[in-house]
């Protein structure tokens, strides 16, 4: 006797990460692409000169210290490597 699980199942069914119209499958619709293409037109955001700089610099810093370890790796590497040799 096998018990039924009276929880409600939580999966999500409809969320999709990828277009899922795709010619050749039973569920194609093209007029739906038809439909997206024309009433859904992206919109771009205009972006001023300062905050473009301000996220220029927000991304060298998030960056900086990647960038930094990889530096000091490499001194220290060289460094190992010269009183190797030396």
């Amino acid at each position: 006797m096998a018990k039924k699980n009276k929880k409600p199942d939580d999966l999500d069914m409809e969320t999709t990460f990828a277009d899922m119209n795709v010619e050749g499958f039973r569920w194609y619709d093209p007029s739906l692409k038809k439909r997206k293409a024309s009433g859904m037109k992206e919109h771009k955001q205009k972006v001023s000169r300062k905050e473009y700089w301000m996220m220029v610099r927000a991304a060298f810093a998030a960056y900086a210290p990647v960038f930094l370890i990889v530096i000091c790796v490499f001194i220290l590497m060289g460094a190992i490597a010269w009183l190797w040799v030396g």
